[in-house]
């Protein structure tokens, strides 16, 4: 490793909690001794972490391993030299005499300078040795020469920071654990002095079982432990102390280290050591909390479902949360990782683990029935692809399939397993009527179903038209589908149906789940393929229709067939069902007027709403109706439950509440300017909607009548409009003949929806796993990053007059009385 990557791994070490840490080997190299010194002189070394030096019993090695630590508060020196039979005899032919010589010898030389630097630096030392092989060293000859050295340091004392470390490391692990831990008991009792001695343990994993050999180390009676990160170390490695750690924490034992944050420590441990965490690593691995198989999957969705029952019961009685998990032995929380790659789905796995990742994701319960449906197209995608399957591709296939909209996806998505998009049937809006009743009836709360007869009237946009709907039957969902039979030729019954609430308080939402069977001709009730459907909404009725439109739209795309073309407009005079094109014929034959194409969309939707509960409408009704919305803006229409528009468009008050400001052109002059401009200067009622009302002087200029009427009105209201179309012609012949005009305004305001009725948010690549509320909280913050959108309010006028200019202006003032304006 660099010396930043050194310095690096100490920094997390220090997070992790250790306060002993063996920095390095400083005589070994340069790169070494000047990390040493680097972090002493860079104030890296915290007061209460002691830095560990290792240094073989060589006198030139031990001086230079000084040098490295001057000026350090805490060190521990760490000697050692070999104290096996096999080096003994074959690399250093020594005798027994001879390597207790060496090490005595050398120990004295570590206290001199140990007190010649503690004058000089002021440094707290401890002292540790270790008999290199200690496990193939006679144990006799291993308590002989670890009293030899403890009596040549001389300052070993009972306090834990004076006693000497006797460190005695399996360097080659060359025998099952129980051996290991039956010397390390060995050592314990024939050892002098004991109450002066920490016993450390140094596990090797030639066996593979180094996190066994310590744990029963410990259990023979050692006092400490040395290991690495993920047991990188040489040959297949030291003791894996993040294993060792959480192995005690599993069983109650606070091990004194924080691996609250375990990503960032494998992050470091990859950096540094250039070595991949497996896996299938014990805790760190990206798959240890994983479970592909059904059984266990549905143990575990089981398990959680269990323990949130059992976790508000202790949150409300004050009890403890106990984690009792089948097959995770730890809480993953814990470890600063969440439940999200808990159960992870491929070919194998189970309809329940499925439903899990449903339930975490997107905060659906799904019904059993459900389940199985939707598990057989995780299945098929599954076995199609021959991979593992994301919880992005697990909620893409659901909304997919479902033509289900969620805070955080917006349709359409492509380029994944599903291609994501709208179904030819989109419910924009509803209203109900109890039976032949006129009057429109309230919304029932959630989870209140009201099994009276009554009368549907909805907006369904079909293939992209947007069409009225109109059924009966004996609750919401009949209704809606007798509205289908009726108008699109589509006959479905409901077989399954269950709903249930998401969140709580105000902002609770509603999830519904509709199970319908299609009627073939030739079949018998109940025989028709079956589709399911899923809907959310803040309104118990609307998740409702929403899931059984979901169910066709699903049923739709199986059959691609085609929809009858709609032949329902408004019933008109002799009870004619006519469409925009006769409305408009006949306004022009009645009343003179030429409505824009434009308008006449506008005028036709208000007429729709009217007769939704008048019933039929005739040419005088038609031009009163057509008075109150353009010319008076006074036109007051039930509202249906509208869900939130995807265009951002409000038309002529349909969303909107009555105007409280009211514009009349009392008089005017216009002047011409250079280069063709207008100046206009006037006088203007503006009058409130509680009758109070004053006349002002506008002065403004343009580059014509209207635009510079627009240019004086901005200096009285507070917000800024602009033209969007204008027409004009003539009526009558003669004398008589007046002038027509039809202006379109619009404005800018800042979208001020209720966050949990958004249907279409962000993108999938922006969805995060986690509540609604959640992800609409980041939804919002993203939005408040990028910009707010913009909501484009639109308001037609109508004016005539025998002056083309004052009809023009008129009409102007009449279109901003359809626009909420509030008067500065």
């Amino acid at each position: 490793m660099s010396i930043e990557q050194k310095t690096r791994f100490f920094r997390q070490l220090v997070k992790c909690g250790l306060k002993e840490i063996e920095v390095a080997y400083p005589a070994a190299s340069e790169t070494d001794f000047g990390f040493v010194r680097g972090l002493i002189e860079g104030g890296e070394v915290p007061d209460d972490v002691w830095v560990q030096v290792l240094t073989p019993a060589r006198a030139d090695l031990i001086k230079r391993t000084f040098e490295s630590i001057a000026g350090c508060k805490n060190v521990i020196i760490h000697m050692y030299n070999a104290t096996a039979p096999l080096f003994r005899e074959v690399v250093f032919r020594n005798s027994k005499e001879q390597t207790i010589a060496l090490a005595v010898d050398h120990t004295v030389l570590v206290r001199k300078l140990v007190e010649e630097y503690e004058q000089k630096y002021g440094t707290n030392f401890r002292y540790e040795y270790s008999p290199e092989l200690f496990t193939q060293t006679e144990p006799d000859f291993a308590v002989e020469i670890c009293d030899k050295v403890k009596e040549a340091w001389a300052r070993a004392g009972t306090e834990r920071m004076k006693r000497i470390i006797f460190n005695l490391p399996s360097t080659v692990e060359i025998a099952p654990p129980n051996h290991y831990a039956d010397q390390i008991e060995y050592f314990c009792r024939h050892v002098s002095e004991r109450e002066k001695i920490l016993v450390s343990l140094h596990p090797h994993n030639d066996r593979g079982q180094g996190i066994a050999a310590a744990e029963l180390g410990l259990l023979g009676g050692a006092d400490r432990i040395e290991g690495c990160l993920f047991g990188n170390g040489e040959r297949t490695g030291n003791v894996d102390l993040v294993t060792l750690a959480l192995n005690q924490y599993s069983q109650g034992v606070d091990p004194g280290l924080d691996f609250s944050d375990i990503q960032s420590v494998i992050d470091t441990v990859v950096y540094c050591n250039d070595i991949p965490v497996h896996p299938r690593h014990p805790y760190a691995g990206e798959l240890v909390f994983t479970a592909f198989s059904g059984s266990h999957q549905d143990a575990i969705k089981k398990g959680f479902e269990s323990q949130n029952r059992l976790w508000s019961e202790a949150e409300r009685t004050g009890g403890n949360k106990y984690w009792n998990m089948p097959y995770l032995p730890l809480d993953p929380a814990d470890l600063g990782c969440t439940y999200e790659a808990v159960i992870r789905v491929n070919s194998q796995s189970g309809k329940g683990g499925i439903a899990y990742l449903v339930k975490q994701s997107l905060e659906l319960d799904l019904p059993r029935k459900l389940q199985i449906s939707f598990y057989a197209v995780i299945q098929e995608l599954s076995e199609k692809t021959g991979k593992e399957m994301r919880v992005e591709d697990i909620v893409q296939a659901f909304c997919g399939t479902y033509f289900y909209r969620a805070p955080g996806i917006s349709l359409p998505v492509t380029g994944g397993l599903v291609t994501m998009k709208d179904g030819r049937l989109d419910l924009k809006s509803f209203r109900f009527y109890h039976g032949s009743n006129a009057e429109p009836m309230e919304l029932p709360e959630a989870g209140v179903v009201l099994d009276e007869h009554r009368r549907i009237v909805a907006k369904v946009s079909v293939d992209g038209q947007v069409r009225i709907l109109r059924g009966e039957g004996n609750g919401p969902l009949s209704a809606l589908l007798d509205s289908l039979r009726a108008n699109l030729d589509l006959d479905f019954q409901i077989r399954e149906y269950s709903e249930h609430a998401i969140g709580q308080g105000a902002k609770v939402l509603a999830a519904s789940y509709v199970q319908v069977v299609e009627q073939l001709p030739g079949q018998s009730s109940g025989e028709g393929k079956t589709y399911w459907g899923v809907g959310v909404d803040s309104d118990i009725a609307g998740s409702g229709l929403k899931a059984v439109i979901s169910a066709v739209n699903s049923a739709l795309r199986a059959s691609e067939r085609k929809l009858p073309e709609d032949k329902k407009g408004i019933l008109y005079d002799a009870k004619i069902s006519v469409g925009v094109v006769e409305v408009a014929k006949d306004l022009k034959a009645s009343l003179g007027y030429e409505v824009p194409s434009r308008m006449q969309r506008v005028l036709f939707e208000i007429l729709q709403s009217i007769g939704e509960t008048e019933g039929a409408l005739d040419s005088r009704r038609v031009s009163e109706v057509f008075d109150a919305a353009f010319v008076r803006h006074d036109l007051v229409t039930p509202k249906p439950y509208t869900f939130p528009p995807t265009n951002g468009m409000s038309i002529n008050g349909t969303d909107e509440d009555a105007a409280p400001l009211k514009l009349s052109l009392k008089s005017f002059n216009l002047k011409a300017l250079e280069q063709g401009a207008r100046q206009f200067s006037g006088t203007i009622l503006f009058a409130s909607s509680n009758g109070k009302g004053e006349t002002r002087t506008v002065q403004g200029e343009g580059n014509g009548p209207l635009s510079a009427l627009l240019s004086g009105l901005h200096e009285h209201i507070t917000q800024r409009m602009t033209i969007r179309d204008f027409h004009g012609h003539s009526l009558g012949q003669g004398s008589e003949v007046m002038a027509a005009s039809y202006v379109e305004l619009v404005l800018e305001s800042e979208e001020d929806q209720d966050p949990t009725r958004e249907l279409q948010i962000g993108s999938l690549t922006n969805f995060t796993v986690g509540s609604w509320q959640k992800r609409l909280v980041a939804d919002e913050e993203r939005e408040a990053t990028e910009g707010r959108k913009k909501k484009v309010i639109s308001s037609w006028g109508v004016a005539k007059d025998v002056d083309i200019t004052a009809s023009g202006l008129q009409a102007v003032l009449n279109a901003a009385n359809g626009l909420n304006l509030t008067l500065v």
